[in-house]
């Protein structure tokens, strides 16, 4: 569908003549005056809007006035004689994206409204983009209702809006950097940068350049200037994952700026002044490396302004479920698939487990399933052996199978098959149902174990 045109003119051969060299691209309307540009723009919506400068009657400011407060807002062109530049500069201040001088090159004209086009279209993805991470890190898409995220959760609202430095603690794969996000998507810096480092990734000999930048000549390959992740982030957020693994030299600059807000670029004299939000996290027990002076006992003061501690999955377990659903029906979405059904059986062994990844783990076994199972039904003998391995279901238990050993989980699952078939006298049905899973299921284990599938014809 081609882009739409509002010509405003009330020079009839302007008007006409812009018209028919454009509407072989486009699709043209066009207005004598402002009033009947008023008229088209409630009734059509525009991508552009061309207006003259000056018109008998209003003014072509008041269009772009008009045209810039509608909720789908058209990208405004002005069109002006020589002696009005600086009005036209004045329109482009309240909100215009250029203007063109009369008489116009339809050339230049062509490339600017190609170039306004792109532009419209790029600040359209970015309102895009700025409503789903409002929806991904608003408070209500955190999923479960366990006490231990409801605590964090508040803590979080709380501290969302102040410009107070955080410190996130957790075990790795807890959601430290979605809290940093949420944290940074619901204060009034929302609208500037997220610039996020893993400072676990980087040597130290690197890290201090990624983050205070270096100037031409700093060390050996610095053969420009380069600008760190502190300015980035300007006006924004700075998340330091991994805060534990920062070396001293760079643990000295951090505590400047934390103090000072200023910072120099690695080889440079000159303090840089920048209005960021820093947000740091950790899996490492920072009291401890500032004990064992591993960590500046200062800049830990500095960082730990509020502290906010996630809890494990282990720790909020009745959160489980809502999240394996909540993951199964992501990836699902994501893969045109239908989601998959746990059956008690497997929903009970995944509550059950440990969960040593959090919720990254969970994330990841949920894609997994999703992707294997396409739409199925999922018993816990669907599952990965290293999930039973953790417990005893009922049913082994009474066929006198122990689970304990993580190592001789798929012996015991061979010798519960090898009893249900026996049980049954052969019947695939029959030893399905006493195991409690699919026929699908049970031939897939028969053709991974092909001698039980003699034992069966015997």
């Amino acid at each position: 569908m081609p882009a739409s045109i509002l010509i405003v003119d009330d020079e009839r051969h302007t008007r006409e003549g812009l018209q028919q060299a454009l509407e072989e691209s486009y699709d043209v309307y066009v207005a004598r005056n402002a009033d009947e540009a008023f008229n088209l723009m409630e009734e059509e919506t525009f991508d552009v809007v061309l207006t003259d400068l000056k018109m008998a009657g209003k003014s072509g400011m008041k269009v772009i006035d008009r045209a810039l407060s509608l909720r789908n807002r058209p990208v405004c062109i002005m069109m002006t004689a020589y002696g009005n530049v600086e009005t036209a500069v004045e329109a482009m201040k309240r909100g215009a994206f250029d203007f063109l001088t009369k008489p116009l090159n339809l050339e230049k004209l062509e490339i600017l409204i190609r170039r306004a086009l792109k532009s419209r279209q790029v600040e359209e993805e970015n309102k895009q983009l700025h409503e789903r991470l409002d929806t991904k890190f608003s408070f209500e898409s955190f999923v479960g209702e366990s006490k231990a995220l409801r605590e964090v959760i508040d803590r979080v609202r709380l501290v969302a809006a102040s410009r107070a430095t955080i410190l996130i603690g957790g075990e790795t794969g807890t959601g430290k950097e979605l809290v940093a996000q949420a944290i940074h998507q619901n204060s009034d810096r929302a609208k500037g940068p997220f610039v996020a480092v893993h400072c676990a990734a980087l040597p130290p000999t690197l890290l201090e350049s990624e983050l205070f930048g270096h100037e031409k000549g700093a060390f050996t390959g610095a053969t420009e200037r380069r600008v760190g992740r502190f300015e980035a982030a300007d006006g924004g957020t700075l998340f330091l994952d991994e805060i534990g693994e920062i070396d001293s030299t760079t643990q000295v600059k951090l505590l400047r700026f934390l103090e000072e807000r200023v910072f120099e670029r690695v080889g440079g004299m000159q303090p840089i002044k920048v209005d960021v939000r820093l947000v740091a996290a950790t899996n490492r027990d920072l009291d401890e490396l500032v004990r064992e002076g591993d960590f500046r006992e200062d800049l830990f003061y500095r960082l730990n302004v509020v502290r906010i501690e996630l809890p494990a999955l282990g720790e909020r377990r009745e959160d489980i479920p809502a999240l394996l659903r909540h993951f199964i029906e992501y990836y699902a979405r994501e893969n045109g698939l239908d989601p998959v059904e746990l059956d008690p059986g497997a929903m009970r062994v995944l509550t059950e487990y440990s969960w040593p990844g959090n919720v990254r783990e969970l994330r990841n076994v949920a894609e997994n399933i999703t992707i294997l199972h396409r739409g199925g039904r999922v018993t816990e003998y669907d599952l990965d052996p290293k999930f039973r391995g953790e417990g005893v279901s009922a049913r082994d238990r009474t066929q006198g199978v122990a689970l304990a050993n993580p190592h001789s989980v798929e012996e015991n699952e061979k010798k519960i098959l090898r009893n249900a078939l026996l049980e049954a006298r052969g019947n695939r049905s029959k030893a399905a149902r006493l195991m409690g899973i699919s026929r699908r299921t049970l031939h897939r284990k028969l053709a991974q174990w092909p001698e039980l599938d003699v034992l069966e014809r015997k």
